[in-house]
């Protein structure tokens, strides 16, 4: 028998002494795999003081993004506008549609959102009085730069739909820049031919707003709507923006 010849005997379980780590590498290196592919398709979900969003994409986390909006970081309106109190709202009711899905394009990169309504008066009227108009106020919170990626994609969204059909009546969409509001803000305006409570056609028009703001990494919309389809408060509407930018500069401090 030559020297380097083994009986099978020996030969066999050297062979396995040499496979199997083999073996147990691949397997390992292929449970790896399955981890890092599964953890991508479930980013875990952030925690909100309302319903998040259901028209965005799952947010993932971030170490310097909130992941929870407190109640005090929306705004409150003055007591002699003041119908009723802030309520929590489900953020995809609270957000408005034009053309489409506009305004719940936040993506990934949201890591909170939640959304509160106020009805308003007009100033000195009892409360006994029908209400003006209420405005349903949005806030997300994003990691890196999702609110300005936000922002551009809505500006974007928004001059693409100059106008809209709500029933049997078109709507048409205006938006413009708001200089010296937060980091950034758009206004958007939607008219309509104005009817009378049986729905005929008065010779006037409607009109309502949305505004937009960027205060760093945390957007809020407002949506102001008339009670039961009338006009909404301009003046109103831009005092609450500006007023809601100031309270989540104060809560991001």
């Amino acid at each position: 028998m030559s020297r380097s010849a083994l009986p099978p005997t020996v030969r066999a379980p050297r062979m396995l002494r040499l496979i199997l780590p083999l073996v147990g590498t691949v397997a390992l290196s292929t449970a790896c795999t399955a981890a890092e592919e599964g953890s991508d398709a479930t980013p875990s979900s952030a925690s909100t003081t309302s319903a998040p969003a259901s028209p965005t994409d799952p947010p993932s986390g971030s170490a310097s993004a909130p992941t929870t909006i407190p109640t005090s970081a929306f705004v409150e309106l003055p007591s002699e506008l003041r119908k009723s109190p802030r309520r929590s709202t489900p953020v995809a009711e609270a957000l408005p549609k034009l053309c489409g899905n506009e305004f719940g394009t936040g993506g990934r990169q949201v890591t909170a959102s939640a959304a509160m309504t106020v009805t308003y008066k007009k100033a000195g009227e009892p409360d006994s009085n029908t209400p003006q108009g209420m405005i349903h106020q949005t806030i997300f919170t994003f990691a890196g730069d999702g609110a300005t990626d936000y922002l551009r994609r809505l500006s974007d969204a928004v001059k693409a739909c100059p106008s809209f059909d709500q029933g049997d009546d078109p709507v048409t969409v205006e938006s413009r820049a708001v200089p010296g509001v937060g980091d950034e803000a758009l206004l958007v305006t939607r008219a309509w031919a104005a009817t009378n409570l049986n729905g005929e056609r008065t010779g006037g028009e409607g009109s309502s707003q949305i505004a937009v703001a960027r205060v760093d990494g945390v957007v809020t919309v407002f949506d102001d709507q008339g009670w039961e389809g009338s006009s909404g408060n301009p003046a109103i509407l831009d005092q609450t923006m500006r007023k809601g930018v100031r309270t989540i500069d104060a809560w991001q401090r």
